[in-house]
């Protein structure tokens, strides 16, 4: 359980995002904070090349972020899609008392640029009222999902909210006008890799005004992010880490089981509800361009 927050200074809060981004539809991103008390047991953000050395101990906070951010969109010409949520979550515990997230979005309102939220939390529907305001322009929130099991996500999501009451939040922002979508990644091999967990996610996701997901198959394993994980195998699920270790030994991308399979049961399922299998982006339209000239 983290228990140490440490206010800093950033130097800068949006970048660009490199283009086309066909994932996430995004121009800018940035992060309100480093460090995840989610602490999801895959967590990718563990790996060396982030170098976030106490990810499991500590959250900074970007307590001049109001700041940077009024004055870095004050300058930017071209209007894109900002994004929250690419290395922490938007909305950990640490949000309901220094609401950085929530005084952001009042800043991307009254500079009128698309959002999208990307969160394994439904505290997203405090700010309810906020997206909306945004959503004359364009809001878009993708919840993270990699199983529709709650006692699983227990295990492998630890400190996130179940995914039930992630679902929940979906039909509240979807029945409000808001685009809703999953990201499905990542599929965890010998764990999440089958049927009926996709089939069940896909359907949870339709009952629930989702009209994308964004898939990935497998999922990453490096350095501090491997020795992490494995522990969590070892004592969540004895016997795993040697299906991976003999399967995948050092190597990095791991796909899952019955790629194929799986992949036609996705395609198969979203084409059956109407379901996209990508984002549906921000497009500027005639007014906005109006606006320019």
């Amino acid at each position: 359980m983290i228990n140490k927050f440490t206010p800093i200074q950033a130097k800068t809060l949006l970048s660009h995002v490199k283009q086309p981004d066909s994932w996430f539809g995004l121009k800018y991103n940035m992060n309100l904070y480093r460090g995840c008390q989610h602490q999801c047991i895959y967590c990718d953000t563990r790996s060396e090349c982030y170098q976030i050395e106490n990810f499991r101990n500590e959250i900074l906070i970007k307590e001049n972020a109001i700041e940077l951010l009024r004055k870095e969109l004050s300058s930017k010409r071209v209007k894109g899609t900002i994004g929250l949520g690419s290395m922490n979550d938007p909305y950990m515990p640490v949000e309901k008392q220094h609401n950085l997230t929530r005084k952001c979005l009042e800043i991307i309102a009254e500079f009128r640029f698309p959002v999208h939220i990307i969160t394994k939390s439904n505290l997203v529907l405090k700010d309810l009222e906020i997206l909306k305001k945004i959503n004359k322009i364009y809001t878009a929130v993708s919840f993270t999902i990699t199983t529709a099991d709650d006692e699983l996500a227990k295990i492998l999501e630890p400190g996130a909210p179940i995914p039930s009451e992630r679902f929940k939040a979906m039909k509240k922002l979807s029945d409000n006008g808001i685009l809703v979508g999953i990201v499905m990644m990542p599929i965890l091999p010998f764990i999440q890799d089958n049927v009926e967990n996709i089939t069940g996610i896909i359907e949870k996701a339709h009952r629930n005004g989702v009209k994308y997901i964004i898939p990935s198959f497998g999922m990453t394993l490096r350095d501090r992010q491997r020795n992490y994980y494995y522990k969590k195998l070892d004592e969540h699920f004895p016997g795993m880490k040697q299906k991976y270790i003999r399967k995948f030994g050092n190597y990095s991308p791991c796909s899952v089981n019955n790629y194929s399979k799986l992949k036609q049961t996705f395609d198969e399922h979203c084409k059956n509800y109407g379901i996209s299998k990508r984002i549906i982006p921000y497009k500027k339209n005639a007014s906005e361009q109006l606006k320019i000239f």
